[in-house]
């Protein structure tokens, strides 16, 4: 029994998410009728209860009460949403010229009066967080899909007689990430936000404890990575998984803003117009991108041309498939190089069985493709130019990345001759300052750089969300906390790209997540899109330290 005991902790972990994550709606705010379509969508006749009615059955709402005398001289809005309901909001008392702020927002059947959905605080003005079934994904929110993916994510590795072995808790708290997002699934905002800290701070030290400590390593390099079935099963299972990936993906899958922003962003960079301050109003805040997004889509676009409206969006569907499958290619490419072509396997498995690379895809995001050029950019790590190209790629995406220049422009950190080191650091700025001026001329041509700040950068600093600490909760301290962490961060990013440090490509991998992941903990707006940025990190990181895989029978 003690011997399972990390395994069963594993379990408990995955099947634990499966009531929420089955795509739960908050408790009050059914939206469907006994056939599963919209009640809106079925009500034509005229509305049974008035405006006034509506506003009164909103008035006795305990939320309403709240959230009037959190703010005295609220003012009321009542109006006819569809045919099927009535919207009653709530908007604070503000000075005259400033910008309207919703407090509270309910929907009333105009039928029977019932409530359907009532919003307050940060619930009104971000709709993701109120929990809409299959928002984000559709069906791999169902426990059928994403519970099979997270156990075929960790037995492979599983090991009764070693199971105090490290690999087991690093396994369970990135399989931890799940409890969170049933957690945002089912609405509960409260619980999502803060357990995620907890398994990125434990991901931070553990990286960094790879990436430092050198010590051991060529003991650890000659015993193999113990699987449970031979590689070429998890090759086969690549290959299929491949496939239901793709099909899952055109057939299941819906295309986010994010997703939208890069096919609109392809079509006006090829029409000549500018990147930024002019996307449309659908998707205002969709050029808040680096311009080698927008580049990344431009195949996709002119294949599969844009309508012009936000319908299924196929060149979307196409740049996500695109993108996983290049994240997977690269992720054996750079396995291959570390210990040959079984740790590329299994690296790749690890790709397509990890729930959350499938989230990025089915949502039709752009996140996979931050993944893919970061790992191109270690791929190319003994090519100083070819690496700063790729590391310029991927902070010209969502600028993330860019934290990495001082840790991959000095490496190896080797005891070569100075004038060696000094040629490849000079190579790999070359490399960057080229393809950077490149990804801005078309930025260039019709912006200038403070709109690009603006609508990049400072638009991204400024903005408020519930999906962090930072965002969640309130109070001055929390402001100074956040500031000291992002601090840590950029100086801790500078930092080891000069201390003693592995200088394999494990110790890189290793650093490199641990940067992100830094970057990450500081951030406003946190969301699970971003955990494959480092997640194929991670696990180079992990798997690589070890020697060649091997299959080892469960209690070997």
């Amino acid at each position: 029994m003690i011997r399972a005991a990390c395994c069963a902790a594993m379990l408990i972990t995955l099947l634990g998410t499966a009531p929420a994550l089955g795509a739960v709606a908050p408790a009050g705010t059914s939206t469907t009728s006994t056939t599963g379509a919209p009640l809106h969508a079925l009500r034509t006749s005229p509305p049974r209860v008035s405006a006034s009615q509506a506003a009164a059955i909103a008035e006795k709402l305990a939320l309403v009460r709240r959230e009037k005398r959190r703010y005295p001289g609220a003012t009321r809005e009542v109006t006819r949403k569809d045919s099927g309901r009535w919207q009653v909001s709530y908007y604070a008392k503000v000075p005259p010229g400033a910008a309207r702020k919703e407090v509270a927002q309910i929907y009333v059947d105009n039928s029977s009066g019932e409530v359907l959905e009532a919003y307050a605080d940060y619930k009104v003005a971000w709709t993701m967080a109120r929990g809409y079934p299959g928002a984000f994904g559709r069906i791999v929110n169902s426990p059928i899909v994403w519970i099979p993916l997270a156990v075929l994510f960790v037995v492979p590795f599983l090991q009764l007689r070693r199971w105090r072995r490290m690999l087991h808790l690093d396994l369970l708290v990135l399989s931890g990430f799940s409890i969170s997002l049933a957690c945002f699934n089912a609405a509960e905002i409260a619980w999502s936000v803060p357990l995620i800290y907890p398994l990125l701070l434990y991901l931070l030290g553990r990286m960094l404890w790879v990436g430092l400590r050198s010590r051991g390593d060529e003991e650890r390099a000659r015993r193999p990575l113990a699987l449970l079935v031979p590689v070429s099963w998890l090759a086969i299972a690549v290959v299929f998984l491949l496939g239901f990936r793709v099909a899952l993906n055109v057939t299941r899958s819906n295309v986010i803003d994010v997703g939208y922003a890069g096919v609109i962003g392809a079509d006006r960079l090829v029409d000549g117009r500018a990147l930024y301050g002019a996307f449309p109003s659908e998707n205002q805040n969709g050029d808040t991108y680096g311009p080698a997004v927008y580049a990344a889509y431009v195949p996709f676009e002119q294949a599969l041309t844009w309508s012009g409206q936000w319908d299924d969006l196929p060149a979307a569907h196409a740049a996500a498939v695109g993108f996983d499958l290049l994240a997977c290619l690269l992720c054996f490419l750079v396995g291959r190089r570390v210990r040959g072509p079984d740790l590329g396997v299994v690296l790749a498995y690890c790709w397509v069985t990890f729930p959350f690379t499938l989230y990025a895809s089915m949502t039709n995001s752009n996140d996979a493709l931050v993944a893919a050029l970061v790992l191109a950019a270690l791929w190319a790590a003994g090519r100083p130019a070819a690496r700063g190209a790729m590391t310029a790629l991927a902070g010209l995406t969502k600028f993330a990345p860019l934290a990495l220049v001082p840790l991959l422009a000095t490496y190896p950190r080797a005891s070569r001759p100075p004038s060696v080191r000094i040629r490849s650091v000079a190579m790999f700025a070359a490399g960057f300052t080229v393809v950077a001026a490149l990804a801005f001329v078309p930025v260039l041509a019709h912006n200038d750089l403070r709109k690009f700040w603006e609508a990049t950068i400072a638009f991204q600093a400024e903005r408020g969300s519930p999906f962090s600490v930072w965002g969640l909760y309130e109070g001055a301290w929390i402001d100074v906390v956040q500031r000291a962490v992002q601090g840590l961060a950029l100086v801790g990013a500078v930092a080891l790209a000069f201390v003693p440090r592995r200088r394999d490509l494990v110790g890189l991998a290793a650093l490199s997540a641990a940067i992100l992941i830094a970057l990450q903990l500081g951030v406003t707006h946190w969301f699970y899109l971003y955990i494959p940025w480092f997640f194929p990190l991670v696990m180079i990181a992990l798997l690589g330290r070890m020697g060649p895989p091997v299959r080892v029978a469960l209690r070997g």
